[in-house]
């Protein structure tokens, strides 16, 4: 399948969803994406964001030297036959086994019974066909939709003979892939040998049973061509385009500023480019290439001698610890609490504004950024288990690599927005986390933390964020929920990030931003509602809306510490946004910590907000039996 476009998919997607060792599920055929060694570095521009280049070479190592963004198409109307349009990523057939629609007939794609049917101008449509079907000459073939994967991120086709026949086998039949019954359930899918004539159900490869009849993990890497020698996780059958096939691991942060001018910014941001020029000569050409590749947004405004002298002074400087500093959000902190935070940054516009009179006493301040750049940097990637099972860091789930070797460049995504960041008060969360109750509640959560930690074989006492996580983290979903539910926007598009530490550096804020790759979000409606007359308001109605959930009372009295779950009185439908907005994937969310519920009603941070709004629903579920309260 060289040269042969077979699909299209957003650049933003080969971080979130089609990243090196994904699977991509096309209308016709599946694919996996190859390994950023088979990338074309060439079709991959640099993205400049010092703080997060220097987080990504904390964790795999000082060779890391670029983050590059995805290649993409730039010339649209090129003809799909000329090279300017062969632009994309490296992919092959997976997995390799194929199923005839027509007969049944189940064998690896290069086994010579199939071929494929390419079409440039509408990649979409190529497909394989079973070119001498018994039933109908070039009847489609579709790939088997059944795979094995393992915690330790190998991927491998469904071992059909083995499975089959319950071990190695001297047979070497034909296989065919049949249904029975009327539902696609696994027990009504049956695959049959048509040499020994032995059928099996699919039901067999999962559930309790489906370790006994399956194989060891042959540590296979299939982006990479390539095999681990020993693997000791048991691999477990996944369907083709399951979730847990593919979950990546990130790294994100906001391009704030950390120098005390724009042009200081400027040159620690594009350091990789005037780092190693030794004239002004050389500085005006890479200045012109900057200004005519939109790399370093600003840089074209400054004078040639002006950029020597500042490339001088940070060279007689030494490098800034703000680049090599491994707190991420440390950083972003300080900028946004500043008592004069930067109003006038290429990437940065922020702007004060007064906090809603009805929270004064809980909130600290309200600062909107009307501007604002992410940049994202794909670092590896998990099977079976997400990677938000280790909170701490230095503690995360097996990550696979993403290349042959060590990595000299990582794929990156930047997303440009608005934001409105919420402080609150410091001395209103700890006389609130004080609380016998809330004690007693943080309790619960550590506890169910520790048993659901326990149960994957991770360390039990390590990774539990502080309980004012937990209620920061329910604050910013449901206002998420009341954000998208007031302005429009695809709540899908709005993100958090969360600022809560009890240490000698207290934090607690929240900061909701957009973070859509498109022009959703970027239209100035979250800055809208950010000021002081619409933000009281929707923080109201977002503590309303939690006060009842409709999956209550079963929702309000969920006991992490019983299920060993990461959320107490949490769900779907009252807390839970999607995936891609959470940072922590719906985990440590419990809405008792904000309002109060049918189950606990002295724990909540927002008392006096909440007080007033219990009547019959009150009366009717506080006392059970008499006066013995619940």
């Amino acid at each position: 399948m060289n040269n042969h476009p077979v699909g299209q998919v957003r650049p933003s997607q080969l971080l979130w969803t089609y990243g090196p060792g994904a699977l991509v599920d096309l209308p016709n055929l599946s694919v996996i994406t190859m390994g950023l060694d088979r990338w074309d570095i060439n079709r991959c521009p640099p993205v400049e964001e010092a703080r997060l280049l220097a987080a990504v070479r904390r964790i795999l190592g000082a060779q890391i030297t670029h983050l590059r963004l995805p290649p993409f198409i730039r010339d649209e109307g090129t003809s799909p036959l000329s090279a300017e349009n062969l632009v994309g990523v490296p992919v092959r057939p997976f997995p390799r086994w194929l199923r005839c629609v027509k007969c049944g007939l189940l064998a690896e794609y290069d086994s010579g019974l199939f071929s494929i049917k390419s079409n440039a101008y509408r990649p979409e449509l190529t497909h394989f066909v079973h070119t001498n079907c018994e039933k109908g000459s070039n009847a489609d073939a579709v790939p088997a939709r059944f795979l094995l994967a393992c915690r330790n991120g190998h991927l491998d086709d469904f071992p059909w003979h083995w499975f089959l026949h319950r071990g190695p086998s001297e047979c070497k039949g034909t296989l065919r892939f049949f249904e029975r019954g009327a539902s696609l359930q696994t027990e009504n899918l049956w695959v049959k040998c048509d040499s020994c004539n032995t059928a099996r159900s699919l039901v067999h490869a999962f559930g309790r049973e489906g370790p006994e009849n399956l194989p060891a993990c042959r540590g296979r890497k299939p982006h990479l061509g390539t095999y681990d020698s020993d693997c000791n996780e048991q691999p477990r059958a996944v369907l083709l385009g399951a979730t847990n096939a593919w979950f990546p691991i990130t790294l994100s942060v906001l391009a704030i500023p950390l120098e005390k001018d724009q042009l200081t910014q400027l040159i620690l941001d594009g350091w990789d480019y005037f780092g190693d020029a030794e004239s002004v000569e050389e500085i005006q050409i890479i200045v012109k290439t900057l200004a005519k590749t939109n790399n370093l947004p600003g840089i074209e405004k400054h004078s040639l001698d002006d950029i020597w002298r500042a490339i001088q002074d940070r060279k007689d400087g030494g490098d800034s610890e703000s680049v090599t500093e491994g707190d991420i959000k440390g950083p972003e902190w300080n900028v946004l609490t500043s008592p004069t935070p930067p109003t006038e940054w290429p990437q940065f516009l922020s702007r004060k504004v007064a906090k809603p009179a009805t929270y004064n006493d809980v909130l600290d301040s309200v600062l909107l950024l009307e501007r604002l750049r992410e940049v994202n940097a794909l670092i590896g990637y998990t099977r079976v288990e997400a990677p938000e099972e280790s909170a701490a860091e230095d503690d995360r789930p097996p990550m696979a690599d993403l290349c042959k070797g060590r990595p000299e460049w990582i794929p990156a995504g930047e997303v440009h927005g608005e934001g409105v960041f919420i402080r609150f008060k410091e001395s209103a969360i700890t006389e609130w986390e004080d609380l016998k109750s809330v004690k007693r509640r943080s309790r619960q959560l550590e506890q169910g933390h520790k048993g659901w930690r326990n149960a994957r074989g991770l360390e039990p006492d390590a990774g539990y964020p502080c309980i004012r996580y937990t209620m920061l983290h329910t604050f910013a979903h449901l206002l998420i929920r009341e954000l998208a539910l007031e302005c429009g926007y695809n709540a899908a598009s709005i993100r958090e990030r969360i600022y809560a530490s009890d240490n000698d550096s207290p934090m607690a804020g929240v900061l909701l931003y957009t973070a859509a790759a498109d022009s959703d979000g970027t239209l100035g409606g979250l800055v809208e509602l950010g000021k002081p007359e619409n933000l009281g308001r929707l923080i109201e109605q977002a503590l309303n809306r939690a006060i009842v959930c409709s999956s209550d009372p079963l929702c309000s009295e969920h006991d992490p510490s019983e299920d060993r779950s990461l959320h107490a009185a949490s769900c779907h439908a009252c807390a839970f946004v999607a995936e891609t907005s959470c940072e922590r994937g719906n985990r440590y969310l419990d809405r008792a910590l904000l309002v109060k519920t049918f189950e606990c009603k002295d724990a909540a941070f927002f008392q006096e907000g909440t007080r007033d709004y219990y009547s019959v629903a009150e009366e009717e579920t506080l006392y059970r039996d008499g006066n013995e309260p619940l």
